[in-house]
């Protein structure tokens, strides 16, 4: 549900830009069991996404999506990435930009 709202996020974000941004790469792909989506859009946003489901048919079952999105920073030209891993442990971002925790 937290992957959802994030993507649904960042693609109104995506949409809502007062430029003229043309879409480049819309893909979706949806099975039972598994799935994966793209986007790319010409000011240099993407976003990626595969997903599976796992232990089918116990009381265990859970969605695992393994993604990814980008975008520049308008200002300074930069490209930002976050990579993410979307399970039953919750939503686990990476990226270069975002803080990391002090181990203890």
């Amino acid at each position: 549900m937290k992957f959802l709202i994030v993507f649904v996020a960042l693609f109104a974000l995506a949409v809502a830009r007062p430029n003229e941004v043309q879409t480049i790469r819309s893909e979706s792909d949806v099975l039972p069991d598994k799935w994966s989506s793209a986007l790319e859009t010409s000011d240099g946003t993407s976003i990626d996404q595969q997903g599976v489901l796992k232990d089918v048919g116990t009381e265990h079952e859970a969605a695992v999506v393994h993604g990814s999105f980008s975008w520049v920073d308008e200002k300074t030209g930069e490209k930002f990435t976050v990579t993410y891993v979307a399970d039953e442990n919750g939503y686990q971002p990476q990226g270069a930009h975002l803080p990391v925790a002090p181990v203890a």
